[in-house]
C-alpha cells in the first residue's frame, strides 16, 4: 500500500501540469471539439475436434456418445469509442457470443472511461483488464495463438487478471532517456459485472516495463490483497523479443513466468479450509515462438508457424499436478494487421496424474479458427 502511494506521487510530481493549461487555454470551448466515435469489432468461428477417445472437444472426459466435434462462436466482440473532446473518451465492449451458453456475469466486457493527460499521464476507471502481465498489454481484439494462454485463465479466476471493475493510471516516462512504462491502479478483484466488491479487500498492482533495447521488452508485475484477513499477493516477469532474420522472415519470440495466490481454490474450499489462504498458490510460465514471413501477396499477406509450451502447476503445495501444453499453430493472413486471419493449431495437454477433472493424463484436440476483425 505504501510502495503505491509513494508510486503515484512521483508521477503526479512528474506530469507537466503548466503545458496541459497553456494548451486548454487556447480554446474557449472543448464540448464539441475533436468529437467522434469508431466502431470495431472481432468475429472468431473455430471447429473443434476432439483426437482422444472419451474426451469431448471442452477437453472433459465423456462416454462414447460424447460431442467429439463441433462448430462454436468463440468471439463476437463489438466495440464503441467515443472521443468526448481530446483528453476524454469512453470505451464500450460486449461479447455477443456469451448469449450462446450462460449470460450471467458476462456479455459485458469493457465499460470505461479514460482521461489522457499526455503521454507520461493517464486515468482509466471502470470495468477494464488490469495490466497485470504481456497478455493485457495487446489489444482485444489480437490474439496471435489460438486463445490466451492457461495460465492467464487461471489467475482470472482468482481476480488477478480478467475484466475488473476499478482504477489505474499509467503513462510513459523517460528516466535518463530509458523509455518506461509504468501501469498503477486498485480494483474490486472479483470479476466482471458484478453489482458491488464480495469483500472489503481491493486489488492494488502495478506494473513497469522497459523499452530499454529497441526489440527487447521487458515486464514485471506485482498485486496484493486482503483474504479473510491474511495479505496474499502475485507476481510475474515477461520478455519479449523481436529479430528480424531477412527482409521478409521474423522471429516474435516472447515468454512469461507468474505466481501467485489461488484465490479461487481457497474460496472453493468452504467456510473451514483446512490449509491458509497463503497455501493456495499456483504458478506457470510458457514460451512462444512464432515464426512470421511476410509474403506480400494481395491475397495472402503472411504466413506463420508457432508452437507455444505452458507448463501450469495448480495449487503445488496441496496436491501438485503439473500441466503441459504444446500448442503448434499454422496461420494464414489474408489482409494486413490480422483484419482476416485464418488458424489451424493443435492442442496437446499432459498432466503428472489423472483426478475425476482431468481423468485423462494426456489428449489432444485439433482447431480450425477463422477470425476477421472490422
Amino acid at each position: 500500500m505504501r510502495t503505491c502511494s509513494i508510486l503515484v506521487f512521483l508521477i503526479l510530481a512528474s506530469i507537466p501540469y503548466q503545458s496541459i493549461a497553456q494548451e486548454d487555454s487556447t480554446a474557449i470551448n472543448f464540448s464539441n471539439f475533436k468529437r467522434n466515435t469508431i466502431l470495431s469489432g472481432l468475429v472468431q468461428l473455430r471447429y473443434t475436434y476432439s483426437m482422444t477417445d472419451s474426451v469431448d472437444v471442452g477437453g472433459n472426459a465423456c462416454l462414447d456418445k460424447g460431442v467429439s466435434n463441433s462448430f462454436s462462436l468463440k468471439r463476437v466482440r463489438v466495440m464503441l469509442r467515443t472521443d468526448i473532446n481530446n483528453h476524454l473518451d469512453a470505451n464500450i465492449m460486449v461479447n455477443l457470443a456469451d448469449f450462446s451458453g450462460n449470460p450471467q456475469a458476462k456479455v459485458l466486457e469493457n465499460a470505461f472511461i479514460r482521461y489522457r493527460f499526455n503521454s507520461a499521464f493517464n486515468v482509466q476507471m471502470g470495468q477494464f483488464r488490469p495490466f497485470f502481465g504481456a497478455e493485457d498489454i495487446y489489444p482485444a481484439d489480437i490474439i496471435k495463438s489460438l486463445d490466451y494462454s492457461n495460465q492467464y485463465y487461471l489467475f482470472s479466476a482468482s481476480g488477478w487478471q480478467g475484466f475488473q471493475l476499478g482504477i489505474t493510471l499509467y503513462g510513459e516516462l523517460h528516466p535518463g532517456n530509458v523509455p518506461l512504462h509504468y501501469y498503477v491502479g486498485v480494483y474490486n478483484g472479483n470479476n466482471r459485472n458484478q453489482a458491488m466488491d464480495n469483500d472489503n479487500g481491493k486489488n492494488f498492482y502495478a506494473r513497469l516495463e522497459s523499452g530499454y533495447f529497441k526489440n527487447l521488452k521487458l515486464g514485471i508485475n506485482g498485486a496484493l490483497t486482503a483474504l479473510e484477513g491474511e495479505h496474499v499477493s502475485a507476481m510475474g516477469v515477461d520478455m519479449s523479443v523481436f529479430i528480424p532474420l531477412s527482409e521478409r522472415l521474423k522471429l516474435d519470440l516472447s515468454g512469461e513466468y507468474k505466481q501467485g495466490a489461488n484465490i479461487a481454490a481457497f474460496r472453493t474450499a468452504g467456510t473451514t479450509p483446512v490449509h491458509s489462504a497463503g497455501t493456495y498458490l499456483n504458478r506457470g510460465f510458457y514460451l512462444f515462438p512464432n515464426l512470421r514471413y511476410e509474403y506480400k501477396h494481395p491475397r495472402l499477406r503472411s504466413i506463420e508457424l508457432s508452437s507455444r509450451y505452458e507448463c501450469l502447476d495448480e495449487n503445488y503445495r496441496i496436491n501438485r499436478n503439473q500441466r503441459q501444453t504444446l500448442t503448434p499453430m499454422l496461420s494464414l493472413e489474408f489482409t494486413d494487421d490480422y483484419f482476416a486471419r485464418l488458424q489451424l493449431g493443435y492442442t496437446m495437454e499432459m498432466f503428472n496424474h489423472s483426478t475425476t477433472v482431468n481423468p485423462k493424463k494426456r489428449y489432444n484436440i485439433a482447431v480450425a479458427q477463422m477470425q476477421v476483425r472490422f
